[in-house]
């Protein structure tokens, strides 16, 4: 490893026993990361997505053992970790950031191959990353506490933010290099030691974040991955009361099962699980660049966010022009390789396709009209969903008001705007909201009045910048502790208040 006090990023040599893509026609390999050292049989497979004959990736199946040796291995690098000053674990960072931007191309290709994204995405995500990494870095040097007056005299008050010890992690396969980046760096930079179980689907991201940190010199233990199923490795991980606190980003129905586990052992735990986000459509928006919001929102990435827009409703002045409009964005969306240029990228998995097309099937089913879109998909010739458009459905409409994780997007007739902000309002789900108005009025009360942690005026649902904090509300979240931006140190530190007598 580079020694903390360089800021040379180490050589860009692959992690041990990770073969780089095309090498002999043998994809790239996985493996855990414990205490400093790659290990483990990679022998799960995964396929790309978009060329299902194509072996994307190896990676191996975790054990009980794996997780109690990561998390043994944290424990006693913890300490020695936390005892470094705060401007040298953010140059660990630094280094992770500087070594991410060197080896994006590669990464990229790779998130392109196991998970199914176009390459603007993937690259996109690479850097999305590494910017996270030089943030939260940035961050070693910053004020941690505050100096507050005392009404004793001769007493001085400060605060202070203290690591707990070792976070879990369990993150997503559809942000597999970002979200892992995005929790693991305010735990790291805050004197914690970390254990990340990444999403079987998506092995090789997690082992290039893993790689980039290793190289730039996190001391061994201090980051570990444990890949494996999430009944497992992650039940494993949020039982073992070494574990300060954990976060996970997936399913409300596995987030809420993990938050039992923690909170039987008062154990700090944070959620960001589904979301069925809406866009209200008013009269006085331009239909044409309000259809391209949606469309933004709905279609790209797949759908598969957490963010996407899959609920519109529009009032009467614009409803006819919208869906013209909308109808002509989703065909544009043509699904394909990401790595052949297409503007769409493929399904993650066949579970997830079936599920898109059956969401669509039981609509049109039930009454529905489908304007764009199909529910009659070759999974033979790759996992390609064109994206859906769905009008002419009751407001409980399961199409409506269930996550579907895909590029399928309901719009639903609403006579005002108070309807249709109580439509809005109506969801489980409050992750994200939107609004296309040109009326700031009706904006700024939208913005009060929405109930979902990130509203977006006249711009995609999805998306959001790395500075400024992340989260939901209802069944979207614990909304205890958010992600992202300075906020996101809060749940990996506790607070110390001190006095000092002169």
């Amino acid at each position: 490893m580079t020694s903390l006090a360089s800021d040379t990023p180490a050589p860009d040599t692959l992690a041990p026993g990770t073969l780089a893509p095309g090498d002999a026609g043998t994809p790239p390999a996985a493996r855990h990361l414990i205490d400093g050292t790659w290990t483990g049989e990679p022998t799960t497979e995964r396929r790309n997505p978009a060329r299902p004959a194509e072996l994307a990736a190896l990676s191996p199946s975790g054990t009980v053992e794996d997780a109690d040796a990561a998390v043994t291995a944290a424990a006693r690098a913890q300490p020695a970790w936390a005892a470094l000053p705060a401007p040298s674990r953010g140059a660990v960072l630094l280094r992770a950031a500087s070594l991410l931007d060197i080896r994006s191309l590669d990464i990229a290709s790779d998130l392109v191959r196991e998970e199914g994204k176009t390459f603007a995405e993937a690259t996109g995500e690479v850097k999305r990353a590494a910017d996270v990494l030089r943030f939260f870095g940035s961050l070693g040097w910053a004020p941690s506490g505050d100096v507050l007056p005392s009404a004793t005299p001769g007493t001085t008050i400060t605060t202070r933010r203290e690591p707990l010890g070792v976070f879990a992690l369990i993150t997503p396969w559809n942000f597999p290099l970002a979200i892992p980046a995005w929790k693991a760096a305010p735990a790291l930079v805050s004197g914690n030691a970390v254990v990340l179980k990444p999403a079987e689907l998506t092995p090789l991201s997690a082992t290039h974040l893993a790689r980039a940190l290793h190289d730039a010199g996190v001391p061994a233990g201090v980051f570990n991955v444990v890949h494996g199923k999430g009944r497992v490795v992650g039940e494993a991980l949020a039982r073992d009361e070494r574990i300060a606190g954990l976060s996970f980003t997936g399913s409300t129905a596995v987030g809420l099962h993990l938050k039992g586990i923690l909170d039987a052992r008062r154990a700090r735990v944070q959620l960001e699980m589904g979301g069925k986000n809406a866009v209200l459509v008013l009269d006085d928006a331009d239909p044409g660049a309000a259809a391209a919001v949606v469309a933004a929102g709905a279609f790209g990435l797949t759908g598969q966010a957490c963010t996407a827009t899959s609920r519109v409703y529009v009032t009467p002045g614009v409803r006819d022009a919208f869906v013209e409009a909308l109808v002509l964005e989703a065909r544009a969306y043509t699904p394909g390789d990401g790595l052949d240029g297409a503007r769409m990228g493929a399904v993650v998995s066949e579970a997830q396709l079936a599920q898109d097309a059956a969401a669509v099937r039981g609509a049109v089913e039930r009454g529905a009209t489908l304007l764009a879109g199909t529910h009659d998909v070759d999974a033979s010739q790759g996992l390609l969903f064109p994206p859906a458009v769905l009008t002419q459905m009751s407001p409980d409409d399961p199409a409506a008001t269930d996550e579907i994780f895909g590029p399928v997007v309901a719009v639903l007739d609403v006579p005002d705007y108070e309807a249709g902000l109580a439509a809005v309002n109506s969801s489980r789900y409050g992750l994200t909201a939107g609004i296309c108005t040109d009326s700031l009025a009706l904006a700024t009360d939208f913005a009060a009045r929405a109930q979902a942690g990130v509203v977006k005026i006249n711009r995609p649902t999805s998306g959001l910048d790395l500075n400024v904090p992340f989260g939901g509300v209802k069944d979207s979240s614990t909304n205890t502790f958010r992600e992202q931006g300075r906020a996101a140190v809060e749940f990996y530190t506790w607070g110390k208040t001190v006095y000092l007598g002169v």
